[in-house]
This record gives structure tokens, sequence and C-alpha cells, in this order.
């Protein structure tokens, strides 16, 4: 063959040269390696049992009508344009956003001061470290029913505690506010130790030159503090921030444990005035208690949007201080 023929010859495409000579070698890898991959097909294996496929179902069970038993009747999108006219659903939004505030911004701004005195103890660091961090292991079941003893109206420890400093007593568990203010309690004293921690660890990366720099050019602690801790901790804040919205948002047991109740007629409606009623109880009431499948999975996919937007807003507005 001349030489002109082997240049116009049609050549062998790179791709299907690379694509041959790969399968082998990835056939090779893996028989190689195939213990290893049987070692941690378990976690895999487990995960789209219990987790993937929950959720994909969860999708295919919002475009249905089902009680949990007989067949799936097929509504399409009638589910979600029940509940974007639905006034409840709106009602828990509100609620748990109201909630999300009332305990968020005081659980971050204790928890940051926490962790600024935490840093310049110079003993028993260890103690105070735990005892802080203790709430966040303890159950939130059990800790619901220790703040429904402490904020009762008749025989709390709260109303003792303003009787014995000669103020009125307040109706916590009977009114709207009171509801509120007990759950975002409970929130922010579950919480504020782990951030405290999260941030005291922040604090012992900045460098010590730093604050004897701002010492020597008479900086006091307050401005020290805004000048130097809080512009190196915005990173730190930043996580604590979407950490915070994505619990917050998804706040359940608390909610359900201090106004949850087994009634006939409306089950865990969120006590007087349906001010405890968080977007996840909401979606627990009717897919458990009223037994309406569909709807309940409509409910915790409207959820899953809400809580990816409000984090993705939480993280531009902290993430922009950087720039």
């Amino acid at each position: 063959m001349s030489k002109r023929n082997l240049v116009l010859a049609d050549p062998v495409p790179d791709q299907q040269v690379a694509s041959g000579a790969g399968r082998p070698r990835r056939r090779a890898a893996f028989l190689r390696y195939w213990p290893q991959y049987l070692a941690i097909s378990p976690f895999y294996v487990l995960f789209a049992v219990f987790g993937l496929f929950p959720v994909l179902f969860s999708l295919y069970l919002s475009f249905h009508r089902w009680s949990g038993l007989g067949d799936r009747e097929f509504v399409g999108l009638h589910q979600y344009r029940f509940l974007v006219k639905d006034h409840t659903f709106y009602l828990s939004l509100w609620n748990t956003v109201v909630i999300w505030l009332m305990s968020t911004v005081p659980m971050l701004a204790i928890a940051l001061v926490i962790a600024a005195l935490l840093h310049s103890v110079t003993r028993a660091k260890s103690f105070y470290r735990m005892a802080y961090f203790i709430p966040n292991v303890t159950s939130v079941v059990a800790m619901a029913i220790l703040f429904k003893m402490l904020f009762s109206s008749n025989f709390g420890l709260i109303n003792a505690i303003l009787q014995t400093v000669h103020l009125p007593t307040y109706p916590w568990s009977n009114t709207p506010w009171g509801i509120k203010i007990t759950i975002a309690s409970l929130m922010t004293w579950q919480w504020v130790g782990y951030n405290a921690i999260i941030y005291l660890a922040g604090l012992q990366t900045i460098p010590g030159h730093l604050y004897e720099a701002a010492k020597v050019d008479g900086a006091g602690p307050i401005r020290t503090f805004f000048s130097i801790t809080v512009p190196l901790l915005r990173p730190v804040i930043l996580f604590t921030v979407v950490i915070s919205t994505i619990t917050g948002l998804q706040s359940f047991t608390e909610a359900q444990v201090l106004t949850g109740s087994n009634a006939a007629t409306a089950p865990n409606s969120g006590g007087p005035g349906q001010a405890g009623l968080t977007m996840v109880l909401y979606f627990f009431q009717q897919a458990f208690s009223y037994n309406d499948y569909g709807y309940g999975a409509a409910i915790a996919w409207a959820i899953f949007l809400i809580v990816g937007v409000f984090t993705l807003i939480n993280w531009r507005l902290v993430a922009r201080g950087e720039d």
C-alpha cells in the first residue's frame, strides 16, 4: 500500500482507542479492589433502601391521594394547587419563621459571647465545654417536658420567680405568644452550647498577635471584639447561620411535645390559636393524624423548597460581607 493510501485510510478514533483500552483497566481495577467495594457497599445499600427510596417515593406519593390502605389515586398537581390556597399551611409557615427568628438570633449572639468567655478562661476549660454541650446531647423530648413544666401557667417555675420579684404572672401555655416564647426558649437552650463550641474552635484559629497589636493601639475589649473577632469568624458564623436555618425551619419535636394532643377533633393542632403549629408539625398532622399521605408528601416537598430558599438567602447575606 502506498504512502498516500496510508494517509487517506480512515484512522481509528482516539475516543474508541481510549474507551477500548479503558474497559479492561476498569474491569481489572474492580477485580483488584472488589473486597474494598464490598466492605463499603452496606452503607450504599442502606442509604438506597432507607434514604433514597423514601425520598423518591414521597415525591411519587405527592401526586396521588392515598390513606395508607388500598389503591393510590393519581390526582396530578391537585395536592400542590390545594397547598397554594391552604391558609393553615401559611399559618404554619408564619409560626415557623417567627419561632426561628426568636430562637436563632439570640441563640447565636449568646453563643458567640459564651465562646469569647470560654476562650479567655485559663482553668477548667474542659468542664465548661462539657457543661455547655450537655443540652445538645440530651433527649429533646425530655427537655420539652421539662420546659413544659417550667412555663406552666399555674405551677411553673418561671411564674413562681415572677411572683417572688412581685411581677405579674403570664399564661405561657394558654396564649399564642406564650407558646412561641416557650418553644423558642427551648430551642435556644438546646443549641446555644453547640454553637458556642463551634465558635470556640474558630476563636482558637485567630492569631494571638492580632489581639496584642490591638491592645498596643489602645483598642478596648468591645472594639477588639467587633474589629477582629467577628470579621475573622465570618466563615464560622456563616456555617452556624446555615445550620441553624436548616434545623430551625424543621422544628417538630419541641412544638409536638409542648402543644401536641391526641384529641379526636384536632390532634397536633399547635395549641391555642394554632400558635405552635410549625410546618413539620402540620405535615405530621395531615399525614399521620388524618392519614392523608398524599397531601402530607406535598407539604414535605414544600418544606424542602422553603428551607432551601431561606438557606440560600442567609448564605448570600452572610457571605456578601466577605467580598
